[in-house]
C-alpha cells in the first residue's frame, strides 16, 4: 500500500497568516491616521506654538460618516475643521511650576506637506511671570480626534532644539530648560521613529516584501521552484537587503540636509510604481537574478519617502546629524525584523502550493493592483482607496 504524506494544511495556513501580518497591518481600517506635528518656542518669558494636523484627521474627528462630510459644502466643512481645530488647541495642557498656562490661537490656515493636505494651529501663551525651568505637556486632547495618531513634539528654546514622539498611550513629557538636553535620550526617539516608520509604511513594505518573495525560489524554464538550500535564499536576501539600505541612506541624508530636493508628488507616485513592478517581476519576471540592483534603484526613490518626516519637523543643523543616523538605524531594525520574519517562514512554505500559488502569484498580483491604485492617487490627488 502506497504511503500517504501527511497533509499539514493547518499548520501551513497559520504559518502564512503570521507571514502575512507586516503586510496589512492597515488594509482593514477605514482611515489610514497620519503623524501629527507640534512645535513649541519659547523666547525668554514668551512662548508660542504651533500645531499641524492632517484634514483627513480633523475630518474623522467631527464623527462623520464619509456619506454626510460629502453631504457638506466647502464652506461649512472649511468651518467645522477650523472650530475643532481651535477648541481642541485651547484645551492642550502646558504647565510650568505646576501652574496651567491658558493658550489662545492666534491663526488658522491650510498647509500642503510632504505627507498631504494639514490644517495648522499657531498659538501663544500669556506672557509668562519668569523664564521657566521646567515645562511640562499633556497632549492628550488631540487624540480626542484619532487615537490613532502618532504625534512628533518639537520644542526650541535658548539656542536648543530637543525632540520627542508622543501617542495615545503616552502623550505627557516633561523638558528641564536649565539642564543640558540629553542627546542618548533624542537619538533614542529617532531609532524609534525609524522602526515606527518602516513598520507603519505600507509601500515600503510591500516593496521589500515583493523583492523578498522570489528569494526561496528559482526560476525553472518557465515556472518557480523551491531552492534546494537555504544559504542561495539567505544570500540574496542580504544582496537585496544591502543595496537598499545604501541606496535609501544616500538619498535619505541628501534631501534631509536639503542638498536635492523632489517634489513630494513625484516622490510618493515613483514609489507607488516601484511596488507595482516589483510585484510584476514575480508574475512576467524579466529582472531575474537582479533584484539587489533593482532595490538599489527604486531605494533611491524610497530614501527620499523616508526623509519627509525628518523635513516637517524642520530640525536645526545640530540636530539633524543625530537625527539622521538614529532615524537610518531605526530603519535598518525595522527591516531586519521583517526579514528575520519573513525568510525561515518563506524558506520552509517554498515548495507548498499554499507559498507558490496563493502567496507568491496572488499575493504578488493583489499588490500590483493596490499600487497601481496609490500610483493614480498620488499622481492625480485624488481618494480612491481606504488605505
Amino acid at each position: 500500500m502506497r504511503q500517504l504524506r501527511p497533509r499539514r494544511p493547518r499548520t501551513v495556513a497559520l504559518a502564512l497568516l503570521f507571514l502575512l501580518l507586516p503586510v496589512f497591518p492597515r488594509a482593514l481600517r477605514a482611515h489610514t491616521p497620519s503623524a501629527t506635528f507640534l512645535t513649541l518656542s519659547l523666547t525668554g518669558t514668551n512662548l508660542t506654538g504651533q500645531w499641524d494636523v492632517a484634514l483627513s484627521d480633523l475630518q474623522q474627528g467631527l464623527g462623520f460618516d464619509p456619506l454626510a462630510i460629502r453631504a457638506l459644502s466647502a464652506e461649512e466643512l472649511e468651518r467645522r475643521q477650523e472650530g475643532l481645530a481651535l477648541d481642541t488647541v485651547s484645551r492642550l495642557e502646558l504647565k510650568t511650576g505646576g501652574a496651567l498656562l491658558p493658550l489662545n490661537a492666534t491663526d488658522y490656515l491650510n498647509v500642503t506637506l510632504n505627507e498631504g493636505e494639514y490644517a495648522r494651529v499657531r498659538f501663544a501663551a500669556a506672557s509668562l511671570p519668569a523664564v521657566p525651568a521646567v515645562l511640562e505637556l499633556n497632549a492628550r486632547v488631540l487624540f480626542t480626534i484619532d487615537p490613532h495618531m502618532h504625534g512628533l513634539l518639537r520644542l526650541e528654546h535658548d539656542g536648543k532644539t530637543e525632540t520627542a514622539v508622543f501617542n495615545h498611550e503616552h502623550p505627557a513629557h516633561q523638558f528641564s530648560l536649565v539642564s543640558p538636553a540629553n542627546k542618548w535620550r533624542q537619538g533614542w526617539t529617532f531609532v524609534g521613529e525609524g522602526v515606527w516608520h518602516i513598520w507603519l509604511g505600507f509601500d515600503h513594505i510591500l516593496f521589500l516584501l515583493s523583492l523578498l518573495l522570489p528569494a526561496v525560489l528559482r526560476r525553472e524554464g518557465d515556472r518557480w521552484v523551491g531552492v534546494e538550500q537555504f544559504p542561495p535564499a539567505f544570500l540574496q536576501v542580504l544582496k537585496i537587503v544591502t543595496a537598499f539600505t545604501l541606496a535609501h541612506s544616500l538619498t535619505l541624508s541628501l534631501a534631509a540636509l536639503s542638498v536635492v530636493q523632489v517634489p513630494a508628488r513625484i516622490v510618493e507616485s515613483v514609489i507607488a510604481a516601484s511596488v507595482a513592478l516589483a510585484a510584476l517581476n514575480n508574475l512576467w519576471p524579466w529582472f531575474r537574478g537582479k533584484g539587489w540592483l533593482v532595490a538599489f534603484g527604486f531605494g533611491l526613490v524610497h530614501g527620499f519617502g523616508f526623509a519627509n518626516v525628518l523635513t516637517e519637523l524642520g530640525l536645526a543643523r545640530q540636530t539633524l546629524a543625530l537625527a539622521l543616523v538614529g532615524f537610518n538605524v531605526g530603519v535598518e531594525l525595522g527591516q531586519l525584523a521583517i526579514v528575520s520574519v519573513f525568510l525561515p517562514l518563506a524558506f520552509g512554505l517554498r515548495r507548498s502550493w499554499f507559498y507558490q500559488t496563493v502567496t507568491f502569484k496572488f499575493g504578488s498580483a493583489a499588490v500590483v493592483l493596490i499600487a497601481t491604485g496609490w500610483m493614480v492617487e498620488r499622481m492625480f490627488a485624488l481618494r480612491l482607496m481606504p488605505f
